[in-house]
């Protein structure tokens, strides 16, 4: 979804202290992440993977990879990042054996009298989120950086 530019900006910005893991099936890339460190923390961020990659338990190896490799650097935590509760990245976390921590936030709403549902299980966003992931990749790489503005 972000450009190429994006990725290289990050690595040449935060130079060693991020890296990026990668699992290939039969020479093809299944999975990958990009990883920030920060003292003795890493924090997995930028990650995806194609379809195949749940069947071959891509994320899983590709997890504890980044966990091996952080233990090599002297990590002591991994921080596996938000969730919203009852969705997948969150049942997945859970499996790991995370506990959640409840993260507090402060907002100021300008005009809205109330919050947001922005959670990707509001059905509002449910024919949006299946209509982009059946888009062809061309397209989605296309129309892809320009949604992303502002998201990162």
């Amino acid at each position: 979804m972000f450009p190429k530019a994006h990725f290289r900006a990050i690595r040449a910005e935060f130079g060693d202290d991020v890296d990026v893991v990668t699992v290939r099936h039969d020479g093809e890339v299944v999975a990958s992440v990009m990883n920030y460190y920060f003292r003795d923390q890493v924090l997995p961020f930028y990650g995806g993977g194609i379809s195949a990659a749940r069947e071959l338990a891509a994320n899983d190896f590709m997890y504890w990879e980044v966990m091996r490799r952080a233990v090599e650097r002297g990590c002591r935590v991994f921080d596996f990042g938000r969730s919203k509760v009852d969705t997948g990245s969150y049942s997945f976390k859970k499996h790991w054996g995370f506990e959640p921590q409840p993260l507090s936030y402060e907002y100021h709403l300008v005009r809205a009298t109330q919050m947001p549902d922005l959670n990707p299980n509001n059905p509002k966003y449910r024919v949006f989120i299946n209509a982009w992931k059946r888009l062809p990749i061309g397209v989605s790489r296309l129309i892809g950086p320009w949604l992303a503005k502002g998201l990162a």
